[in-house]
């Protein structure tokens, strides 16, 4: 049900497109959500704060992977040199290292994840927010997100000036 919903917004769309046009000339529009809200300053500035504030944290998932293959190495190249003693502690070692950067990858990925949410929610609200002014500004009868359409003249497209005024209503602090 919820993948045919696009094309019955999109058919109805089209039907309120022709019908209206009849009578009156439609205003429409064309947004990229995706770029509008990634194009941001906030936006920015937010992703560029998470990767300096995720750095040693992957700095260290580095440090953990270059052990790991340091100690598969060791096992490598003393194969058959090894006490059983030596080659069990140097496995035993490597899989405390594995363990490690797994569980330093998940809450990395965690992290990640999380503050995508966040950021991207809100953003995505404000933007929508700011969408919807610009349409009552423009006297526009509808915004259409361009992953809906299959063709459109470049001059409908609103993208820039909706970052720019999310930019102007939403300074990044």
């Amino acid at each position: 049900m919820m993948s045919r919903l696009p094309h019955i917004v999109l058919t109805w769309a089209a039907f309120l497109v022709m019908t209206v046009s009849a009578s009156a000339q439609l205003k429409v529009a064309i947004v990229d959500m995706r770029e509008a809200v990634n194009s941001t300053a906030e936006v920015k500035k937010a992703v560029q704060a998470l990767e300096v504030r995720l750095k040693p944290k992957q700095d260290e998932g580095a440090r953990l992977q270059k052990e790991l293959q340091d100690i598969q190495g060791k096992l490598q190249t003393l194969q058959g040199k090894l006490t059983p003693q030596g080659e069990s502690d140097l496995v035993s070692q490597g899989q405390r290292k594995q363990k490690e950067l797994q569980r330093l990858q998940e809450d990395l990925n965690s992290e990640l994840e999380r503050e995508q949410n966040d950021v991207g929610t809100r953003a995505l609200q404000r933007m929508r927010d700011v969408v919807k002014k610009l349409a009552e500004e423009q006297q526009l009868d509808v915004v259409i997100d361009v992953g809906n359409a299959i063709y459109f003249k470049p001059a409908l497209e609103i993208t820039k000036a909706a970052i720019a005024a999310y930019d102007k209503a939403y300074p990044a602090k």
